[in-house]
């Protein structure tokens, strides 16, 4: 389960921008995670709730996950497709010279702060 190891990378980076803006407690962090990225977003939120508990900065911050659709790219014709769907074959013509052009994100997109 590597969503730990990411978590608290996560957790690091969200302590150094609100060191870095006066941020004494932070409520959200909102991430986008590809579909095809490897990482169950089931288990990064259970490893956050168990690892942001432990930091006063993140008791009670919510993980807001967005996932983002993975899509591939076809050198034969041009086109875009649904990754998920169809794979390394393109579903236009049939050619195996694809590429990802995205789905594969792991980044954190928003910190939220309360409103005082």
């Amino acid at each position: 389960m590597h969503e730990l190891g990411i978590v608290f990378y996560i957790i690091r980076d969200v302590k150094e921008a609100a060191a870095n803006n006066h941020v004494g407690h932070v409520s959200g962090v909102v991430m986008n995670i590809g579909e095809v990225s490897t990482i169950v977003p089931e288990y990064l939120t259970d490893c956050w709730r168990w690892a942001a508990d432990k930091e006063e900065l993140l008791k009670g911050c919510e993980l807001k996950i967005n996932t983002l659709p993975a899509v591939s790219y076809c050198e034969e014709c041009g086109q875009e497709y649904p990754t998920v769907a169809h794979g390394k074959i393109c579903p236009f013509c049939g050619s195996e010279h694809t590429y990802l052009l995205r789905g594969n994100e792991v980044e954190i997109k928003e910190i939220e702060v309360p409103d005082d």
